[in-house]
């Protein structure tokens, strides 16, 4: 897999909240033109994306803002987490309870509560940036 691909409203919020993660800027872009319009079956495109890479280079998220057509909404702002697709990305983390700290001065919220499952891994779920859900894990040792 080389990236997964999210729209967001707010580009420098979200590159800020992954950022927080321990995400890379790798780059950004503007992208336009008539292979854009064919690649995604939309016509005029423009956007600015942000590709952000995870610190150990294996990982990729392209974040695009759309200026035109303008994005559209797939449903509820925050829907639960039973909603069908694609519905958050994991991070191993080292502290959870760090991160979490972090991560809520950028607007982050739990979405349930921090838990364990067996002596295996502490985890919980957090809405950031764009009302996208994360999923922190930290392994016990």
């Amino acid at each position: 897999m080389d990236n997964v691909g999210i729209v967001v409203d707010d580009l420098e919020a979200a590159v800020a909240f992954f950022a927080e993660l321990g995400m890379e800027l790798e780059g950004k872009a503007q992208i336009e033109g008539r292979w854009a319009d064919r690649t995604v079956g939309l016509d005029g495109v423009r956007c600015d994306i942000a590709m952000m890479r995870t610190p150990d280079g294996h990982g990729r998220l392209e974040l695009a803002k759309y200026h035109a057509p303008a994005a559209i909404g797939a449903g509820p702002r925050n829907p639960p987490h039973n909603t069908l697709g694609m519905h958050r990305v994991m991070f191993a983390v080292d502290d959870i309870e760090d991160v979490i700290a972090r991560l809520r001065t950028h607007g982050a919220e739990l979405v349930g509560e921090l838990a364990q499952y067996e002596d295996s891994y502490r985890l919980c779920y957090v809405r950031g940036a764009e009302g996208i859900i994360i999923a922190l894990a930290e392994q016990l040792t």
